[in-house]
């Protein structure tokens, strides 16, 4: 069982910056898979950021070159740096933890950029 907690979101500005973070818990942090995904209104649920335990990373079109995943395995922690943010990219972010067995998703932290 994995517990995941987001913090980290808010309002800003169209062009600035946020850091989401993701904490979980358990002991084998380092082996799932880690993704942030967002639900805009009205819209569906999309993967915007994954990385692996071995630290490749992907991303959404939308958000490459503006978004850095990363992950701190000593802190149980991943990461979602958003850079140049647009209005597009308000949404509630969730955390998502995966492995063979299941996944585990967060509560979720909502961004909204507006002016």
């Amino acid at each position: 069982q994995v517990q995941l907690v987001e913090s980290g979101g808010g309002l800003v500005q169209p062009g600035g910056s946020l850091r989401l973070s993701c904490a979980a818990s358990g002991s084998t942090f380092r082996l799932y898979a880690m993704g942030w995904y967002r639900r805009a209104p009205g819209k569906q649920r999309e993967l915007v950021a994954s990385i692996i335990s071995g630290g490749t990373t992907t991303y959404a079109d939308s958000v490459k070159g503006r978004f850095t995943i990363s992950r701190d395995n000593a802190k149980n922690t991943v990461y979602l740096q958003m850079n140049s943010l647009k209005p597009e990219d308000t949404a509630v972010y969730y955390c998502n933890a995966r492995n063979a067995y299941g996944e585990y998703w967060g509560q979720g932290t909502q961004v909204t950029v507006s002016s």
